[in-house]
């Protein structure tokens, strides 16, 4: 099949690049609205509780749960002429809009309830809304709202906040992000593939692949977001990963046909030999990283299963590109892909001589690998120390969802602080319960909001009977608390809901004797129950992570010793990789450096999407490096010279792919968006340390140790073996420089 694709692009090269070139024009035109399109939420699983809770005050309650704040500051106090006309004015604005079904404002609520609205020092008060929508149009017009109210008029200043509104700006701020992310990869990757190649042409060819593949996601995200929920963080790492993987497959195949013209081979048979070879690793690598990626399908968040649908559709669109478009471009260049080799005149300006081709047991690979195998204890016990230091903050990680301070600089970030340290309970974090179909006497309410003000880090109960504080009833009750519908409770807090003593709070508050069926909601609840959702599937998602690695490297390897080995350094990488996201962003020992704000936990969903790549990825590289030694362990019988052989043909182009796969995520780190810095720097920092510390000296260290037991098996595995068994993917790679 790979060879008769690169037969098709061999006929008709000019014919395939000008209609890529036109599909690229119509993937633009037709993908340019797809953010959108995309939705910012999906962090909280359907059918829990707390969904059901929110789904009922929305539909009945607005007025307990609102998702937009205003607030609004006065030098000279909240009740000073300017900010009363102020606030009067916003409140009415926002009753007169057909999006907003449920205005609290400081400036209209009795005198007895204002003090939860107004700030320590009397010169900020708060405007609660509820805005109407599902993910997709109550961010977006929580987003119009706040561009249309908050402004400074005078002395008075207005902010808007509130869940609606940071969803709103951080789809913005990923959308910018994603224009930075590439406006700063696509050029280094450039300058990468330069050293790389040497030749302008020859690394002008993965690259071009790489931005085709960019523009092709953009129709791919746009077609799913019309099918089901996507994402909006599926912008970021669906054009990382779709170029990641296109610079590294096209790497792989324009390294090849330079090998083949090297070797002798006329143009067409170095293009059908670089698809029967490299051609064929590229189709196994994008499938191994969509196996490990077709994980997230296990969750019910649809985060994160949006995030599995657009990732395997984008990677079937790299792997398609890289096998139709590299064959054309090079069928079409010919020897004419080593132009302009830039190599040339630095040597002569540096007057070094031309580099010269040496058998790969001369190679410096070779030598630094056999160093590593004469003391493979030493290596071994030092990688492992090292990756058990950086590892070891792992033990401490706590999970908890992503809000407003996710978002660095933006106004929804700063009212979050505000609202966090400038006022008696935080007015978006509070704790709601509904009583559903609750028609009982209202006195049982009032008995059951005096013992939850009793709770500690309960600062009070607003209920149909009146609002409670400490067990007494010291103001009036919010209109619209109690209806048809049944009956709900609003319960503020200080609290972080994330937090430890804000799970606590709410595991008390789950205790206290209810006069109904009590369900529960707030940003707590939805937490918990997204904790509890996900941990529910995690096991699930290693064991079928770890299935698949041990088959993939059985069928290659014959062994059942390797793919054990595999999976245990796989997770010494990766410990190491979510110790050092720990020590970064939980603790924020970096915090000024990457410019984000720490809150003590880390978004759960970004573990294991980093755990499906780079899992992917990691297992990618294995089977490439495994496949190697094999050739060499079945040619020879010798492991030590077989393991020095495998890493020395392999570790060049390994280390480019590292570097090129690592520019590609590493372009993320630059986000506003914490969680997203988070994932691409995890994401580099694992790349790369798989690609030094693992491949390069723990792996062959280990596989000193162990000699000959490597390639054992049970004779009913290996008779197995020996009828499915899989055939070496590719072959020599270019010579290995001195």
């Amino acid at each position: 099949m790979l060879v008769g694709v690169a037969r098709i692009a061999s006929r008709r090269p000019r014919s395939i690049l000008y209609g890529a070139l036109l599909i690229g024009i119509v993937c633009v035109a037709l993908g340019w609205t797809a953010p959108a399109h995309l939705k910012s939420g999906g962090f909280v699983p359907p059918n829990t509780e707390s969904t059901q809770v929110a789904a009922l005050l929305n539909r009945s309650f607005p007025g307990a749960a609102p998702n937009i704040v205003l607030l609004v500051s006065a030098p000279e106090g909240i009740d000073s002429p300017a900010a009363r006309s102020v606030g009067e004015r916003l409140s009415k604005d926002l009753r007169g809009r057909g999006d907003i079904d449920a205005v609290q404002s400081y400036w209209e609520l009795p005198v007895d309830l204002r003090q939860a609205l107004r700030s320590s020092d009397d010169r900020s008060g708060l405007i609660l809304a509820h805005v109407t929508g599902d993910d997709t149009d109550a961010p977006k017009r929580a987003g119009k709202i706040a561009e249309q109210l908050a402004r400074e008029t005078g002395d008075v200043t207005v902010r808007a906040g509130g869940q609606a509104v940071a969803l709103d700006q951080m789809s913005h701020q990923i959308i910018k992000d994603l224009l930075v992310t590439e406006a700063i990869a696509v050029p280094l990757t450039g300058l990468a593939l330069m050293l790389v190649f040497g030749s302008v042409i020859a690394s002008m060819i993965p690259l071009a692949v790489g931005v085709f593949t960019i523009f092709a996601t953009l129709p791919i995200l746009r077609l799913l977001s019309g099918i089901g929920d996507v994402s909006i963080f599926a912008l970021n790492m669906m054009s990382a990963l779709g170029f990641a993987v296109a610079i590294d497959s096209s790497l792989f195949m324009v390294s090849r046909f330079r090998e083949e013209l090297a070797g002798g081979r006329d143009t067409t048979a170095a293009v059908l030999r670089t698809a029967q070879t490299a051609g064929r690793t590229v189709l196994f690598s994008g499938l191994v990283v969509a196996l490990s990626l077709s994980t997230l399908l296990v969750f019910p968040l649809y985060f994160l299963r949006s995030l599995a649908y657009a990732g395997l559709a984008v990677l079937a669109a790299a792997v398609f590109t890289t096998l139709l478009l590299v064959p054309a471009a090079l069928a079409v260049l010919g020897p004419r892909v080593n132009l302009f080799d830039l190599r040339i005149p630095m040597r002569r300006l540096l007057r070094r001589p031309p580099p010269v081709a040496v058998d790969p047991a001369a190679s410096r690979w070779y030598r630094a690998v056999t160093v590593v195998m004469r003391h493979p204890v030493v290596a071994a016990a030092a990688v492992i120390a090292v990756l058990l230091v950086l590892g070891a903050p792992f033990l401490s990680i706590r999970f908890g969802s992503a809000d407003d301070r996710v978002i660095a600089g933006a106004t929804s970030h700063e009212v979050g602080d505000a609202l966090r340290t400038d006022f008696r309970e935080n007015a978006m974090a509070g704790v709601l319960v509904a009583l559903p179909d609750y028609h009982g006497p209202i006195e049982s309410i009032g008995a059951y909001a005096a013992q939850l003000s009793r709770v500690d880090g309960v600062t009070s109960v607003v209920s149909a009977a009146g609002t409670y504080i400490g067990g007494t009833r010291l103001a009036s009750a919010l209109p619209d608390m109690a209806n048809d519908a049944g009956a709900c409770l609003r319960i503020g807090t200080r609290l972080d809901p994330y937090s430890p003593a804000g799970i606590d709070q709410l595991d008390r508050i789950r205790a206290v004797t209810a006069p109904g069926q009590a369900r529960f909601g707030g940003a707590a609840a939805e937490n918990a129950d997204s904790l509890r959702a996900l941990g529910a599937k995690v096991p699930l998602a290693i064991a079928l992570v770890a299935l698949s690695t041990f088959v993939v490297l059985f069928l290659f390897t014959g062994s059942v010793v390797l793919p054990v080995k595999a999976l245990v350094l796989n997770t010494l990488s990766l410990s190491a990789t979510f110790g050092a996201m720990v020590w970064i962003f939980q603790e924020g020992h970096l915090a000024a450096l990457f410019g984000f704000a720490p809150t003590g936990y880390l978004v759960p969903t970004m573990p294991i999407l980093m755990f499906c790549i780079a899992f992917g990825v990691s297992m990618d590289y294995e089977v490439f490096l495994l496949s190697r030694i094999r050739e060499d362990w079945l040619s020879f019988g010798d492991n030590t010279h077989a393991v020095a052989m495998g890493v020395a043909r392999t570790a060049r182009i390994f280390t480019a792919a590292a570097c090129l796969m690592a520019i590609a995520f590493a372009g993320m780190v630059t986000s506003h968006v914490s969680f997203i810095q988070l994932f691409g720097l995890g994401l580099t920092l694992a790349v790369l340390s798989d690609a030094t510390l693992i491949r390069g000296v723990l792996a062959p260290a280990l596989m000193r140790l162990m000699g000959a037991a490597n390639w054992w098996a049970p004779r009913r595995l290996a008779t197995l073996h020996e009828r499915i068994e899989i055939s070496e993917t590719s072959v020599d790679l270019e010579p290995v420089a001195k």
